[in-house]
């Protein structure tokens, strides 16, 4: 995780209410045992904060994209999810062929695996998002 998303995240976390959204303690959990980068040393393939990532469902082959966003920047198209989302806080520091499990609407579980980053703003140069 890079120095300027783990310092984002913990002001975010600090600005929540205490009980404020049940998934804060999982990603709490994942800020303290993140191995925290320059912005400028995370490697090309790691999925960070305002990454747009390319995911297939396994075994179908169905693919989609995301932009893992702050809770203000979600769009209604569907493009984006929440740090806040379980899911949201599990993909940060993921690596392009890592797999996991993903809600299904109407319950169970889909394997998805992360097919490429399509765009992050540390490989771009960009810092300031």
């Amino acid at each position: 995780m890079t120095s300027l998303d783990a310092e984002r995240l913990e002001i975010l976390l600090d600005s929540l209410p205490k009980g404020g959204f049940p998934g804060k303690a999982a990603l709490e959990e994942e800020l303290d045992r993140a191995r925290i980068v320059d912005p400028k040393n995370v490697p090309p393939t790691v999925v960070t904060m305002n990454s747009t990532v390319k995911f297939k469902l396994m075994p179908a082959g169905e693919e989609f994209c995301l932009t893992l966003v702050y809770p203000g920047r979600v769009d209604d198209q569907g493009t984006t999810i929440s740090i806040l989302a379980p899911v949201g806080s599990a993909l940060l520091g993921l690596s392009i062929g890592d797999e996991i499990q993903w809600p299904r609407p109407g319950g169970g579980m889909l394997q998805v695996r992360i097919e490429e980053i399509v765009y992050q703003p540390e490989r771009a140069g960009e810092y300031d998002l």
